[in-house]
């Protein structure tokens, strides 16, 4: 991975560069990424930044993420990606002409192959720079169009509003592949190990999740595909003041440390709301029907 414009000397020219936030890397930023690897001759460079824009540009209305930088590197792996470029956005950054930016990527490059872009895309200072502007400075640029699905254009603001109502077919769609997240996983109160169900509890990064509830999952954790039933919320028949979400995924036939690893979980299926127990007992019970539930919805899947 890459961290400077100045790196891009490093890389075999001509140089072919998709640029974009490519927040949650969905069907549309595909497109874009795939003109890039696309090009017959020389490299292809992921040209992304972190953290997004949005949370320097304007932090009172920044958007939850659909990916975090590592997440979506990970994605961006799957899909062919060998090279990428996470450029660090902060003030000084987002005060970058849109011209400066661009006669950077052309000094660095040996040479600028070309660029390729959303066909709205803007940047720079003031968003002043635009596909017209990169033409105009003599890039040779691929303006993707916006892939639509089922009508609508893909953006990351349709999976957002996909996954906030719980629409997975949606985000699935929009996604081009199952929504995820990808976390760590952390130390809880062994709760779950104490009735049975020993769960990995995992870290985010402020992503959009989907409504609170128990879901069928699958999980991914070092290469190997586990199935599991997850929790997602409050967990209000243990801790009643609680405010921040907790996602706990109890995988099924999987009793191993992984304490710090990394575990993506794919949502597959929602099966029930949210709700508190009158005792431990009683959530030990509903968590049986639970996880039984959910490996006949997986082996159905």
């Amino acid at each position: 991975m890459l961290r400077s414009i100045a790196e891009l000397a490093r890389v075999p020219g001509p140089v072919h560069l998709a640029i974009g936030v490519f927040d949650g890397v969905h069907v549309g930023h595909q497109a874009v990424i795939r003109t890039a690897l696309g090009q017959p001759d020389g490299s292809a460079v992921v040209v992304t930044f972190d953290p997004h824009p949005a949370r320097i540009l304007r932090p009172d209305r920044s958007p939850l993420l659909l990916t975090s930088t590592r997440h979506k590197l990970a994605i961006l792996k799957g899909l062919g990606v060998v090279r990428t470029l996470v450029l660090s956005f902060d003030e000084s950054f987002a005060q970058t002409l849109a011209e400066d930016f661009v006669h950077g990527l052309q000094a660095a490059c040996r040479p600028l192959g070309s660029i390729a872009v959303g066909d709205d895309w803007v940047f720079g200072h003031r968003a002043r720079g635009s596909v017209a502007l990169l033409r105009s400075l003599g890039i040779t640029v691929h303006a993707v169009e916006a892939v639509t699905v089922e009508g609508a254009a893909a953006r990351s603001t349709g999976v957002r509003e996909a996954l906030a109502h719980g629409d997975l077919a949606r985000a699935a769609g929009l996604l081009g592949r199952p929504p995820t997240v990808l976390g760590i996983v952390v130390a809880g109160r062994q709760l779950g190990r104490k009735i049975g169900f020993p769960t990995a509890n995992l870290a985010l990064e402020n992503e959009q999740l989907p409504p609170n509830g128990v879901y069928a999952v699958r999980a991914t954790l070092g290469g190997r595909a586990l199935d599991g039933v997850a929790n997602l919320g409050l967990r209000p028949s243990v801790e009643s003041d609680a405010l921040e979400r907790r996602l706990e995924v109890h995988l099924f036939d999987f009793d191993e440390d992984i304490y710090g690893r990394e575990v993506e979980v794919e949502w597959v299926e929602f099966l029930r709301p949210e709700r508190a127990f009158p005792s431990l007992e009683a959530l030990t019970a509903q968590i049986v029907l639970d996880a039984a539930e959910a490996r006949q919805r997986l082996g159905a899947a």
